[in-house]
């Protein structure tokens, strides 16, 4: 039987980041690495690219098709592609998911603009989707932000109004607070049973499958992808002992990657990670993220250690 896009969603999908070389153009080659290695660790079933990870936000349109592009000519046979769609103009961001569809991704995730922290009307919500939504023939995702991000988190009346419309067939659910997430869980099931939930609040995975979850969207996996499926693959079993056991090896790495402050770092963390690794040559982010200091890089390591990974 032909299996859904539903369907393949299910267990663990990297978000992946983009390699730049010290002058930040991408560096196409480390990247074509990354993607293949990541995508070719047992268990993992996807990727998401030209995500928050993957620094969607600073890249041009011909830079995130390329993206796809390598990633759709690189990874294995059955690897799910999935590209985020991020733009404060919903004109650009309809041309921009038209653009990634015919470059080769198999569905779509429309993140908020950011500009939308600061407020909106729902109108404004639903028109970006309906253009975009309009622009493409993928399945498509929703994505919900975290309740520190302001008004871009959506509230229950307006994520009942998005998932009304059947293109979309999936949420990355990112509220990252537990109570946030159950609640929009509970309300998704309610009106949409088939509708895919994916955790992917990288600090409580484990919280997440305990309350239920289809899998995630998360980019610790592009760092300790093995970690992440055994994280997974001991939750759908029932073995909470085996999962609790991942989990602390996760948590300390969760942290120093995405909790500690400042705020906005991720992307800089896990490159840092993937160098520290040997993975990575070169862990430039684009400016304005200043390179990782030395009070970070050594969080990092020690988590690395207790994750197993060093």
């Amino acid at each position: 039987m032909t299996q859904t896009f539903g369907d393949r969603l299910r267990g663990i999908h990297a978000a992946t980041i983009v390699p730049m070389m010290p002058d930040f153009g991408i560096d196409e080659a480390q990247l074509a690495v990354h993607l293949a290695s990541v995508a070719s660790t047992p268990g993992i079933n996807g990727l998401l690219v030209n995500g928050h990870a993957g620094e969607n936000f600073v890249l041009s349109l011909a830079e995130k098709r390329r993206v796809v592009e390598l990633a759709r000519a690189h990874v294995p046979n059955g690897c799910l592609i999935v590209s985020g769609v991020n733009h404060e103009s919903s004109l650009e961001a309809a041309r921009e998911a038209a653009a990634l569809e015919q470059a080769g991704a198999d569905g779509l995730l429309v993140f908020p603009p950011n500009s939308w922290a600061l407020g909106h009307a729902d109108g404004c919500v639903i028109e970006h989707h309906r253009r975009i939504r309009d622009a493409t023939t993928s399945p498509l995702m929703l994505y919900a932000a975290p309740v520190g991000a302001g008004a871009m988190a959506y509230a229950p009346p307006l994520l009942e109004q998005l998932i009304a419309d059947r293109r979309f067939v999936a949420i990355k659910e990112g509220s990252w607070e537990v109570a946030t997430y159950e609640q929009n869980l509970r309300l998704v099931h309610k009106l949409r049973p088939e509708f895919v939930v994916l955790g992917s609040g990288d600090e409580h995975l484990l919280t997440s499958y305990l309350v239920g979850s289809a899998g995630s969207q998360v980019s610790l996996a592009c760092v300790v992808p093995e970690l992440v499926v055994s994280l997974w693959t001991a939750a759908e079993a029932g073995d909470w002992e085996r999962a609790r056991a991942a989990h602390e090896k996760l948590y300390p790495l969760a942290v120093a990657i995405y909790r500690d402050a400042p705020g906005g770092r991720a992307t800089v963390r896990l490159k840092a990670c993937l160098k520290l690794l040997g993975r990575l040559a070169c862990d430039a982010a684009r400016p304005p993220q200043p390179p990782a200091t030395a009070n970070e890089l050594r969080a990092l390591e020690q988590a690395l250690r207790i994750a197993g990974a060093l």
